[in-house]
Protein backbone atom coordinates (compact mmCIF):
# COMPACT_ATOMS: atom_id res chain seq x y z
CA UNK A 1 0.00 0.00 0.00
CA UNK A 2 1.47 3.49 -0.95
CA UNK A 3 0.94 5.59 1.82
CA UNK A 4 2.67 9.08 0.70
CA UNK A 5 0.37 11.76 1.76
CA UNK A 6 0.59 12.99 -2.49
CA UNK A 7 -1.36 9.23 -3.15
CA UNK A 8 -3.96 9.86 0.03
CA UNK A 9 -5.19 13.49 -2.16
CA UNK A 10 -4.63 12.27 -5.97
CA UNK A 11 -6.90 9.05 -5.10
CA UNK A 12 -10.51 9.26 -5.95
CA UNK A 13 -13.31 7.78 -3.76
CA UNK A 14 -12.69 3.70 -3.97
CA UNK A 15 -16.29 2.97 -4.54
CA UNK A 16 -19.69 4.83 -6.08
CA UNK A 17 -20.85 7.14 -2.47
CA UNK A 18 -24.78 6.05 -3.12
CA UNK A 19 -26.61 5.96 -0.15
CA UNK A 20 -28.79 3.15 1.32
CA UNK A 21 -32.13 2.30 -0.45
CA UNK A 22 -33.80 1.58 2.44
CA UNK A 23 -32.95 4.21 5.30
CA UNK A 24 -32.73 2.89 9.05
CA UNK A 25 -33.97 3.62 12.11
CA UNK A 26 -31.96 6.01 14.31
CA UNK A 27 -28.66 4.61 14.84
CA UNK A 28 -26.73 4.11 18.17
CA UNK A 29 -23.89 5.90 17.52
CA UNK A 30 -20.13 5.56 19.14
CA UNK A 31 -17.47 8.16 19.03
CA UNK A 32 -13.79 6.32 19.53
CA UNK A 33 -10.91 8.68 19.62
CA UNK A 34 -7.08 7.50 20.60
CA UNK A 35 -4.74 9.68 22.46
CA UNK A 36 -1.24 11.06 20.68
CA UNK A 37 -1.94 8.75 17.86
CA UNK A 38 0.83 8.85 15.03
CA UNK A 39 -0.59 10.23 11.42
CA UNK A 40 0.90 7.07 10.42
CA UNK A 41 0.21 4.06 13.10
CA UNK A 42 -2.09 2.16 11.90
CA UNK A 43 -2.30 -1.15 9.80
CA UNK A 44 -4.66 0.30 6.96
CA UNK A 45 -2.36 3.22 7.11
CA UNK A 46 0.01 1.55 5.79
CA UNK A 47 1.98 1.01 9.15
CA UNK A 48 3.66 -2.52 8.60
CA UNK A 49 5.02 -3.19 11.93
CA UNK A 50 1.87 -2.81 13.87
CA UNK A 51 -1.09 -5.10 14.45
CA UNK A 52 -4.24 -3.09 13.99
CA UNK A 53 -6.73 -5.76 12.05
CA UNK A 54 -9.93 -4.83 13.85
CA UNK A 55 -9.80 -1.00 13.69
CA UNK A 56 -8.45 -2.05 10.02
CA UNK A 57 -11.38 -4.04 9.32
CA UNK A 58 -14.00 -1.42 10.59
CA UNK A 59 -12.49 1.08 8.60
CA UNK A 60 -12.74 -1.12 5.37
CA UNK A 61 -16.75 -1.53 5.83
CA UNK A 62 -16.72 2.27 6.24
CA UNK A 63 -15.69 5.84 4.63
CA UNK A 64 -11.69 6.64 5.26
CA UNK A 65 -10.92 10.33 5.19
CA UNK A 66 -7.58 11.57 3.26
CA UNK A 67 -8.28 14.43 4.87
CA UNK A 68 -9.55 13.92 8.80
CA UNK A 69 -7.78 17.09 10.56
CA UNK A 70 -8.23 17.86 14.47
CA UNK A 71 -9.34 21.72 15.33
CA UNK A 72 -5.81 21.44 17.63
CA UNK A 73 -2.76 19.48 18.26
CA UNK A 74 -2.91 19.42 21.63
CA UNK A 75 -5.47 17.34 23.63
CA UNK A 76 -7.89 19.58 25.54
CA UNK A 77 -8.59 22.00 22.91
CA UNK A 78 -9.14 18.98 20.35
CA UNK A 79 -11.59 17.06 22.60
CA UNK A 80 -13.75 20.16 23.21
CA UNK A 81 -14.30 20.63 19.77
CA UNK A 82 -14.93 16.75 19.15
CA UNK A 83 -17.59 17.03 21.97
CA UNK A 84 -19.00 20.56 21.11
CA UNK A 85 -18.84 21.32 17.89
CA UNK A 86 -16.91 24.58 18.18
CA UNK A 87 -13.75 25.86 18.12
CA UNK A 88 -11.52 25.49 20.97
CA UNK A 89 -11.42 29.31 21.65
CA UNK A 90 -15.08 29.39 20.94
CA UNK A 91 -15.65 26.52 23.34
CA UNK A 92 -13.80 28.81 26.03
CA UNK A 93 -10.78 25.27 25.72
CA UNK A 94 -7.95 27.62 23.57
CA UNK A 95 -5.26 25.40 25.73
CA UNK A 96 -4.99 22.13 28.06
CA UNK A 97 -5.02 24.32 31.07
CA UNK A 98 -8.76 25.14 30.70
CA UNK A 99 -12.45 23.01 31.82
CA UNK A 100 -15.24 23.23 29.48
CA UNK A 101 -17.69 25.41 31.38
CA UNK A 102 -21.16 23.85 32.36
CA UNK A 103 -23.96 25.25 29.95
CA UNK A 104 -22.12 24.76 27.08
CA UNK A 105 -23.97 22.03 24.55
CA UNK A 106 -22.27 18.68 24.13
CA UNK A 107 -22.78 15.65 22.04
CA UNK A 108 -24.43 14.63 24.81
CA UNK A 109 -26.43 16.82 26.10
CA UNK A 110 -27.54 17.63 22.74
CA UNK A 111 -28.61 14.03 21.51
CA UNK A 112 -30.27 13.34 25.30
CA UNK A 113 -32.75 15.83 24.55
CA UNK A 114 -33.47 13.22 21.80
CA UNK A 115 -34.38 10.26 24.29
CA UNK A 116 -30.77 8.77 23.87
CA UNK A 117 -28.80 7.14 27.04
CA UNK A 118 -25.26 8.47 27.11
CA UNK A 119 -22.22 7.64 28.72
CA UNK A 120 -18.43 8.14 28.39
CA UNK A 121 -16.09 5.94 29.14
CA UNK A 122 -11.78 7.09 29.85
CA UNK A 123 -10.33 10.82 28.81
CA UNK A 124 -12.13 13.68 29.90
CA UNK A 125 -9.45 16.09 30.31
CA UNK A 126 -12.04 18.98 30.26
CA UNK A 127 -12.32 19.77 34.20
CA UNK A 128 -13.42 18.03 37.50
CA UNK A 129 -15.84 19.86 39.21
CA UNK A 130 -19.97 19.11 39.69
CA UNK A 131 -20.36 21.28 36.79
CA UNK A 132 -17.50 20.55 34.45
CA UNK A 133 -17.21 16.92 34.64
CA UNK A 134 -18.84 14.49 32.40
CA UNK A 135 -21.67 14.13 34.43
CA UNK A 136 -22.37 18.28 34.13
CA UNK A 137 -22.20 17.88 30.72
CA UNK A 138 -24.87 15.68 29.54
CA UNK A 139 -23.51 12.08 30.17
CA UNK A 140 -25.72 9.68 31.97
CA UNK A 141 -22.90 7.75 32.85
CA UNK A 142 -19.01 8.12 33.49
CA UNK A 143 -16.11 5.77 34.05
CA UNK A 144 -12.46 7.15 33.12
CA UNK A 145 -10.04 10.30 34.90
CA UNK A 146 -10.11 14.30 34.64
CA UNK A 147 -6.90 14.46 34.45
CA UNK A 148 -4.76 14.92 30.90
CA UNK A 149 -2.82 11.24 31.24
CA UNK A 150 -2.73 8.72 34.37
CA UNK A 151 -0.80 5.74 35.26
CA UNK A 152 -2.12 2.89 33.41
CA UNK A 153 -1.93 0.88 36.45
CA UNK A 154 -2.44 2.77 39.63
CA UNK A 155 -4.52 5.14 37.97
CA UNK A 156 -2.60 8.37 39.30
CA UNK A 157 -1.58 11.64 37.92
CA UNK A 158 2.14 12.72 39.03
CA UNK A 159 3.13 15.13 36.22
CA UNK A 160 2.99 18.53 38.15
CA UNK A 161 4.86 17.55 41.35
CA UNK A 162 5.58 19.61 43.25
CA UNK A 163 3.52 22.25 41.59
CA UNK A 164 0.76 19.64 41.85
CA UNK A 165 0.93 16.95 44.18
CA UNK A 166 0.54 13.23 42.89
CA UNK A 167 -2.93 12.21 43.11
CA UNK A 168 -5.17 9.43 42.12
CA UNK A 169 -7.72 9.81 39.53
CA UNK A 170 -10.46 7.28 38.30
CA UNK A 171 -13.94 7.67 38.95
CA UNK A 172 -17.63 5.77 38.41
CA UNK A 173 -19.92 9.39 37.13
CA UNK A 174 -18.84 11.55 40.57
CA UNK A 175 -17.28 8.50 43.38
CA UNK A 176 -13.79 7.66 42.95
CA UNK A 177 -13.08 3.79 42.56
CA UNK A 178 -10.08 2.02 42.80
CA UNK A 179 -9.17 -0.54 40.58
CA UNK A 180 -5.37 -1.13 41.18
CA UNK A 181 -3.51 -2.95 39.03
CA UNK A 182 -6.37 -3.27 36.13
CA UNK A 183 -4.79 -2.30 32.77
CA UNK A 184 -7.14 1.27 31.96
CA UNK A 185 -7.33 0.47 28.17
CA UNK A 186 -8.74 -2.75 29.06
CA UNK A 187 -10.92 -1.23 31.48
CA UNK A 188 -12.31 0.96 28.51
CA UNK A 189 -12.90 -1.66 26.71
CA UNK A 190 -14.75 -3.48 29.39
CA UNK A 191 -17.03 -0.37 30.68
CA UNK A 192 -18.40 0.20 27.11
CA UNK A 193 -18.95 -3.43 25.98
CA UNK A 194 -21.09 -3.71 29.17
CA UNK A 195 -22.95 -1.01 28.30
CA UNK A 196 -24.10 -1.66 25.41
CA UNK A 197 -25.23 -4.53 26.00
CA UNK A 198 -26.90 -3.53 29.07
CA UNK A 199 -28.59 -0.86 26.40
CA UNK A 200 -29.60 -3.10 23.81
CA UNK A 201 -33.25 -1.75 23.58
CA UNK A 202 -32.31 1.74 23.81
CA UNK A 203 -30.89 4.20 21.53
CA UNK A 204 -27.58 5.21 22.75
CA UNK A 205 -24.73 7.60 22.56
CA UNK A 206 -20.69 6.83 24.06
CA UNK A 207 -17.72 8.68 23.72
CA UNK A 208 -14.99 6.26 24.07
CA UNK A 209 -11.68 8.17 24.69
CA UNK A 210 -8.72 5.54 24.74
CA UNK A 211 -6.06 7.68 27.01
CA UNK A 212 -3.66 4.72 24.88
CA UNK A 213 -1.06 5.44 23.62
CA UNK A 214 -0.49 8.79 25.36
CA UNK A 215 2.72 8.29 28.08
CA UNK A 216 3.38 6.63 30.03
CA UNK A 217 4.38 4.20 28.43
CA UNK A 218 3.30 1.23 30.01
CA UNK A 219 1.62 -2.07 27.98
CA UNK A 220 1.07 -5.29 29.32
CA UNK A 221 3.44 -8.44 28.39
CA UNK A 222 1.22 -10.12 26.13
CA UNK A 223 0.58 -7.53 23.90
CA UNK A 224 4.50 -6.80 24.40
CA UNK A 225 5.65 -10.32 22.80
CA UNK A 226 3.90 -9.44 19.55
CA UNK A 227 6.73 -7.22 18.73
CA UNK A 228 9.82 -9.41 19.25
CA UNK A 229 11.40 -7.25 16.20
CA UNK A 230 10.76 -3.50 17.48
CA UNK A 231 12.96 -0.93 19.05
CA UNK A 232 11.79 -0.68 23.06
CA UNK A 233 10.22 2.77 22.76
CA UNK A 234 8.13 0.86 19.50
CA UNK A 235 7.73 -2.01 20.85
CA UNK A 236 5.49 -0.84 24.04
CA UNK A 237 3.96 2.03 21.35
CA UNK A 238 2.61 -0.75 19.19
CA UNK A 239 1.88 -2.76 22.00
CA UNK A 240 -0.10 -0.28 24.00
CA UNK A 241 -2.29 0.47 19.96
CA UNK A 242 -2.87 -3.14 19.70
CA UNK A 243 -4.74 -3.43 23.21
CA UNK A 244 -7.05 -0.81 21.86
CA UNK A 245 -7.45 -2.53 18.69
CA UNK A 246 -8.17 -5.38 21.05
CA UNK A 247 -11.08 -3.38 22.72
CA UNK A 248 -12.09 -2.10 19.42
CA UNK A 249 -12.80 -5.45 17.86
CA UNK A 250 -14.34 -6.28 21.61
CA UNK A 251 -16.50 -3.37 21.45
CA UNK A 252 -17.68 -4.64 17.57
CA UNK A 253 -18.38 -8.22 19.21
CA UNK A 254 -20.85 -6.50 21.32
CA UNK A 255 -22.51 -4.41 18.65
CA UNK A 256 -22.93 -7.69 17.09
CA UNK A 257 -23.87 -10.17 19.65
CA UNK A 258 -26.92 -6.88 20.70
CA UNK A 259 -27.95 -7.08 16.93
CA UNK A 260 -26.66 -3.51 16.41
CA UNK A 261 -23.67 -3.06 14.16
CA UNK A 262 -25.88 -2.43 10.79
CA UNK A 263 -27.14 0.24 12.16
CA UNK A 264 -24.65 2.28 14.36
CA UNK A 265 -22.79 5.29 13.43
CA UNK A 266 -18.96 5.16 14.63
CA UNK A 267 -16.41 7.50 14.24
CA UNK A 268 -12.91 6.81 14.69
CA UNK A 269 -10.40 9.85 15.08
CA UNK A 270 -6.78 10.65 17.07
CA UNK A 271 -6.77 13.39 18.94
CA UNK A 272 -3.77 15.19 17.53
CA UNK A 273 -0.63 13.62 15.88
CA UNK A 274 2.43 12.24 18.03
CA UNK A 275 4.74 13.16 20.30
CA UNK A 276 8.40 13.72 20.66
CA UNK A 277 7.76 14.98 24.52
CA UNK A 278 10.79 13.65 26.45
CA UNK A 279 8.31 12.24 29.27
CA UNK A 280 7.42 9.78 26.40
CA UNK A 281 10.59 8.93 25.67
CA UNK A 282 13.79 6.59 27.23
CA UNK A 283 16.51 8.15 29.24
CA UNK A 284 15.22 11.77 29.07
CA UNK A 285 15.67 12.04 25.15
CA UNK A 286 13.17 12.69 22.82
CA UNK A 287 10.49 10.25 22.17
CA UNK A 288 10.73 8.10 18.95
CA UNK A 289 8.15 6.17 19.21
CA UNK A 290 5.21 7.40 17.25
CA UNK A 291 5.48 8.14 13.62
CA UNK A 292 3.55 10.81 11.84
CA UNK A 293 5.23 9.57 8.38
CA UNK A 294 6.02 12.42 5.72
CA UNK A 295 4.05 15.24 7.71
CA UNK A 296 5.85 18.07 9.15
CA UNK A 297 5.91 18.41 12.79
CA UNK A 298 4.32 16.72 15.73
CA UNK A 299 2.05 17.07 19.01
CA UNK A 300 1.00 20.46 19.60
CA UNK A 301 2.34 22.12 15.62
CA UNK A 302 0.17 23.57 13.20
CA UNK A 303 2.10 21.67 10.64
CA UNK A 304 0.34 18.69 9.55
CA UNK A 305 2.00 16.69 11.81
CA UNK A 306 0.34 18.02 14.78
CA UNK A 307 -3.20 17.76 13.74
CA UNK A 308 -3.98 15.75 10.21
CA UNK A 309 -5.14 12.72 11.92
CA UNK A 310 -6.27 9.17 11.41
CA UNK A 311 -10.19 9.60 10.64
CA UNK A 312 -12.95 6.79 9.58
CA UNK A 313 -16.73 6.71 10.06
CA UNK A 314 -18.65 3.36 9.58
CA UNK A 315 -22.39 3.24 9.59
CA UNK A 316 -22.72 -0.40 7.47
CA UNK A 317 -27.05 0.93 7.12
CA UNK A 318 -26.31 4.03 5.27
CA UNK A 319 -22.48 4.39 4.42
CA UNK A 320 -21.11 2.16 1.07
CA UNK A 321 -18.08 -0.09 2.18
CA UNK A 322 -14.59 0.42 1.54
CA UNK A 323 -14.35 4.34 0.39
CA UNK A 324 -11.88 7.00 0.66
CA UNK A 325 -13.15 10.20 0.85
CA UNK A 326 -10.56 13.53 -0.25
CA UNK A 327 -13.26 16.42 0.72
CA UNK A 328 -12.02 18.18 3.97
CA UNK A 329 -13.43 17.20 7.35
CA UNK A 330 -12.43 17.89 11.48
CA UNK A 331 -13.50 17.38 14.39
CA UNK A 332 -15.96 19.96 15.54
CA UNK A 333 -18.19 18.51 12.74
CA UNK A 334 -18.90 15.49 14.40
CA UNK A 335 -21.51 17.04 16.59
CA UNK A 336 -23.30 18.94 13.77
CA UNK A 337 -23.70 15.54 11.83
CA UNK A 338 -24.69 13.65 14.66
CA UNK A 339 -27.58 15.61 15.29
CA UNK A 340 -28.62 15.26 12.10
CA UNK A 341 -28.24 11.26 11.80
CA UNK A 342 -30.14 10.74 15.37
CA UNK A 343 -32.66 14.01 14.81
CA UNK A 344 -31.67 15.43 17.83
CA UNK A 345 -31.32 19.88 17.07
CA UNK A 346 -28.26 20.98 16.68
CA UNK A 347 -27.47 23.58 19.59
CA UNK A 348 -27.01 27.30 19.36
CA UNK A 349 -23.73 28.43 18.02
CA UNK A 350 -22.17 25.45 16.58
CA UNK A 351 -18.85 25.98 14.10
CA UNK A 352 -18.95 22.68 12.42
CA UNK A 353 -20.78 21.27 9.42
CA UNK A 354 -23.12 18.61 9.17
CA UNK A 355 -21.06 16.40 6.72
CA UNK A 356 -24.03 13.37 6.85
CA UNK A 357 -24.80 13.86 3.09
CA UNK A 358 -20.77 14.15 1.71
CA UNK A 359 -20.32 11.17 3.97
CA UNK A 360 -23.23 8.84 2.88
CA UNK A 361 -23.80 10.41 -1.10
CA UNK A 362 -20.97 12.06 -1.96
CA UNK A 363 -22.33 15.37 -1.89
CA UNK A 364 -19.56 18.07 -1.31
CA UNK A 365 -18.02 19.09 1.62
CA UNK A 366 -19.37 22.25 3.41
CA UNK A 367 -15.96 23.16 4.12
CA UNK A 368 -14.36 26.44 1.68
CA UNK A 369 -11.70 26.56 3.97
CA UNK A 370 -10.16 25.49 7.42
CA UNK A 371 -8.52 27.39 10.47
CA UNK A 372 -6.66 26.72 13.43
CA UNK A 373 -5.01 29.06 16.07
CA UNK A 374 -2.83 27.53 18.53
CA UNK A 375 -0.08 28.91 21.01
CA UNK A 376 0.94 31.38 18.79
CA UNK A 377 0.74 29.66 15.50
CA UNK A 378 -2.00 30.26 12.86
CA UNK A 379 -2.87 28.16 9.74
CA UNK A 380 -5.35 28.06 7.23
CA UNK A 381 -5.77 24.98 4.23
CA UNK A 382 -7.74 26.06 1.29
CA UNK A 383 -7.91 23.03 -1.11
CA UNK A 384 -4.11 22.43 -1.85
CA UNK A 385 -2.87 25.80 -0.19
CA UNK A 386 -1.86 25.28 3.89
CA UNK A 387 -0.67 28.89 4.84
CA UNK A 388 1.07 28.27 8.37
CA UNK A 389 2.08 31.66 10.56
CA UNK A 390 4.78 31.72 13.51
CA UNK A 391 4.64 27.79 12.89
CA UNK A 392 6.71 26.04 15.51
CA UNK A 393 7.50 21.79 14.72
CA UNK A 394 7.98 20.50 18.48
CA UNK A 395 10.63 18.42 16.86
CA UNK A 396 13.35 17.03 17.88
CA UNK A 397 15.88 19.91 17.98
CA UNK A 398 16.54 21.36 21.10
CA UNK A 399 14.91 24.80 19.96
CA UNK A 400 12.00 22.84 18.65
CA UNK A 401 9.31 24.66 20.37
CA UNK A 402 10.59 28.24 19.23
CA UNK A 403 8.27 29.95 16.25
CA UNK A 404 10.16 29.81 12.85
CA UNK A 405 12.04 32.70 11.81
CA UNK A 406 12.73 35.09 9.43
CA UNK A 407 10.73 34.22 5.73
CA UNK A 408 9.71 30.93 7.44
CA UNK A 409 7.52 32.98 9.71
CA UNK A 410 4.97 32.92 7.41
CA UNK A 411 5.24 29.30 4.95
CA UNK A 412 2.61 28.30 2.18
CA UNK A 413 2.49 25.13 1.02
CA UNK A 414 0.77 22.95 -2.15
CA UNK A 415 -0.31 19.68 -0.01
CA UNK A 416 -1.03 18.36 -3.34
CA UNK A 417 2.26 18.81 -4.99
CA UNK A 418 4.48 18.68 -1.20
CA UNK A 419 2.09 16.70 1.61
CA UNK A 420 5.17 17.28 3.77
CA UNK A 421 5.55 20.57 3.48
CA UNK A 422 8.87 20.78 3.05
CA UNK A 423 9.30 24.07 0.79
CA UNK A 424 7.97 27.55 1.45
CA UNK A 425 6.10 28.81 -1.49
CA UNK A 426 5.29 32.38 0.01
CA UNK A 427 7.38 34.20 -2.54
CA UNK A 428 6.31 32.92 -5.73
CA UNK A 429 2.84 33.24 -4.90
CA UNK A 430 2.68 36.26 -2.96
CA UNK A 431 -1.05 37.41 -3.85
CA UNK A 432 -2.03 33.84 -2.57
CA UNK A 433 -0.38 34.77 1.08
CA UNK A 434 -1.84 38.33 1.26
CA UNK A 435 -5.25 36.65 0.25
CA UNK A 436 -5.01 33.34 2.85
CA UNK A 437 -3.33 36.17 5.70
CA UNK A 438 -6.47 38.59 5.28
CA UNK A 439 -8.87 35.64 5.26
CA UNK A 440 -7.09 34.16 8.57
CA UNK A 441 -7.41 37.42 9.84
CA UNK A 442 -11.01 37.71 9.34
CA UNK A 443 -11.46 34.71 10.79
CA UNK A 444 -9.32 35.30 14.01
CA UNK A 445 -11.55 38.58 14.57
CA UNK A 446 -14.79 36.64 13.87
CA UNK A 447 -14.30 34.21 16.56
CA UNK A 448 -16.79 33.92 19.13
CA UNK A 449 -16.04 34.11 22.47
CA UNK A 450 -17.43 31.22 24.75
CA UNK A 451 -20.91 32.55 26.48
Amino acid sequence: MDTTRRNFIAGGLASPMLASAAAPGRPNVLVVVLDDLGCHDLGYLGADDLKTPNIDAIAERGLKFRNWYSNAPVCAPARSSILTGRFPASAGVPDNGSALANGIATIASAVKSAAYRTACFGKWHLGNTDRTAPTGHGFDYFHGFHSGCVDYYSHRYYWGEPRVPNYHDLWRNRTEIFEDGRYLTERITEEAVDYIGRNRNNPFFAYIAYNAPHYPMHAPDKYKAWFPGLAPERLTYAAMIAAVDDGVGRIRGALEAAGLAENTLMFFIGDNGATVEKRAGLDGNFATAGSNGIFKGFKFSLFEGGMHVPGFVSWPARIPRGAWMDQLAMSMDILPTICKATGADVPPRVDGSDILDTIVSGAPSPHKALYWSQGGQLATRRGPWKLVVNGRLYDRRPDGDKPLEGEDAVWLSNLDEDPGETRNLRRQHANLVDELLTELERWREALRKPE
